[in-house]
């Protein structure tokens, strides 16, 4: 059963997931094309590159900018538009002749796919309430997850039945169809657009500077740097764009105007501590799954459709631990976050132990066998603590919230995706076979193993953070461990609601 107090909250529910599926999905689904791609287009490693991570990069600058134009002026419009220039770049993208209009076309679908998820975040706060809220944005993140898990099956499937010409422009237009659709239900079914923010200028200088700082961390990243000079310049850059930002916010603050990070995001250890996991875990799941396919395609020779099948139980694995996870939060609060955390560097340990000692006619099924552990613990992970993070936001500043915690998980793939590869890339030899390969891939899952353990940490001292909270402030009632919820006046902007009785119990 979806959550939502009548029909037209689901039919928004609905809108909003399509919406999640359907540019993340687009993301997933060229990676494992990426060879076919390459020599069909004749595209350089550069080029390649830009192809695959500029989508990131253009998603990830648009999610602060879409969150805030959302929350001072309406979220239907700029999702409607969002959605309406994501499926004219996508079918752009799909016919195109050579490297350049390829990248220009997937940064601009990129931008489209932020303003449009952004736009999302924003809605399920505005629509949902209480533990329909939770339960909503829990299965955004599921929606998420599982579209992402499932692209590199279903960019194999075509590339292997259509043929490597062929197949890569599919995969582009694989979500068009879905696009469509959802650019049709949103027209008719999303709420009209009304403001969240009481103030309703736009902080146009705290938007620049919030972009220029992502820009500046994640191209060094997709575009590495040819000396030690220009990297320590990129560095002083993001330094001096960081400090400028803070300058201005507590500026625009001091003046009484609306800053872009609401006071209420800045001061909330929770929700710091909550997007520092969320940033770990999605760096580490996607550099994994990248790795993994290079070391099945490049390392073992497999073919994309083999690739694909071993990568397919980490999806459903995923979708049936998320369904699941919510029973498990009920009855160990926001530990389920820390469970799935441990459980996922067991996977990644026990994917290194796989491909040093299983031989070669065994190590595919192997494989597929610790990709179910892996999708099981992003299940008990993701939407669990999405939700967490998302309750510290206070309402005017929704949108704002969403996008920084998605942006920041951007930043953190691009940082992980260009490290983990290289580790992998700098290790294994440049022919297929042996055991090089297979000590590269098993070192590359160790550095992943390291991320998800800094989470772990990360999600221990969220936890302290709370109880101290719980202890300290006495305008917090309850600790709601069926949830993991605190139930403040303050950051969330809402009143505190007063617990139901156990059996019917509900949080703010």
């Amino acid at each position: 059963m979806l959550p939502g107090e009548d029909r037209a909250a689901r039919r928004v529910l609905l809108v909003c997931l399509a919406a999640g599926a359907t540019t993340l999905l687009d993301q997933a689904v060229l990676n494992i094309a990426v060879p076919s791609m390459r020599h069909s287009l004749g595209a350089g490693a550069e080029d390649v590159q830009w192809i695959v991570a500029g989508y990131s990069l253009a998603f990830g600058l648009a999610l602060v900018p879409g969150g805030s134009l959302g929350d001072t002026h309406g979220r239907k419009r700029f999702f409607l538009a969002g959605v309406a220039v994501f499926l004219i770049a996508g079918v752009t993208a799909a016919t195109a002749g050579g490297p350049g209009a390829l990248i220009a076309a997937r940064l601009v679908q990129g931008a489209a796919a932020g303003l449009v998820n952004s736009q999302v975040i924003g809605t399920l706060q505005d629509v949902f309430h209480g533990q329909d809220r939770g339960r909503a944005l829990g299965l955004y993140a599921v929606t998420a997850g599982v579209a992402t898990a499932l692209g590199p099956p279903l960019g194999g499937a075509l590339v292997a039945s259509l043929g490597p010409q062929l197949g890569w422009r599919c995969c582009l237009l694989l979500s068009m169809p879905c696009a469509l659709l959802t650019l049709a239900s949103a027209a008719r079914w999303l709420p009209p657009p009304r403001r969240t923010a009481r103030d309703t200028s736009l902080d146009v200088l705290g938007l620049a500077l919030a972009c220029g700082c992502a820009l500046t961390l994640m191209v060094p990243f997709i575009r590495t740097p040819g000396s030690g000079g220009e990297a320590l310049l990129w560095g002083a850059t993001v330094t001096a764009l960081a400090v400028a930002l803070t300058a201005h916010q507590r500026l625009r603050a001091r003046r009484g105007r609306r800053p872009l990070l609401h006071p209420a995001l800045r001061t909330s250890r929770p929700y710091l501590l909550g997007t520092a996991v969320a940033m770990a875990q999605f760096g580490a799941s996607l550099a994994s799954a990248l790795v993994l396919t290079v070391f099945l395609q490049e390392g073992l020779g497999l073919s994309a459709l083999l690739t694909a099948a071993v990568t397919l139980p980490s999806a459903l694995a995923m979708g049936l631990a998320s369904a699941f996870a919510w029973r498990v939060v009920r009855r160990i609060g926001p530990r389920t976050v820390t469970l799935g955390l441990a459980l996922g560097i067991g996977a990644a340990l026990a994917g290194a132990a796989v491909a040093l000692a299983v031989p070669s006619a065994g190590l595919p099924l192997a494989c597929a066998g610790v990709q179910v552990l892996t999708g099981a613990a992003s299940g008990l992970t993701v939407s669990p603590n999405q939700t967490q993070v998302l309750h510290h936001a206070p309402a005017e500043a929704a949108g704002v919230a969403g996008g920084i915690l998605q942006m920041t998980q951007r930043i953190a793939a691009a940082v992980c995706l260009s490290a983990v590869s290289a580790v992998y890339l700098h290790s294994a030899p440049p022919s297929p076979g042996g055991s090089g390969p297979r000590a590269a891939y098993a070192l590359a899952s160790c550095v992943c193993a390291g991320l998800l353990a800094v989470a772990l940490v990360l999600s221990r001292q969220r936890g302290a953070a709370l109880k101290a909270a719980l202890r300290s402030d006495p305008m917090v009632r309850e600790l709601d461990t069926s949830h993991g919820h605190l139930l403040p006046h303050a950051p969330t902007g809402r009143p505190p609601v007063a617990p139901s009785p156990p059996e019917q119990r509900s949080e703010a």
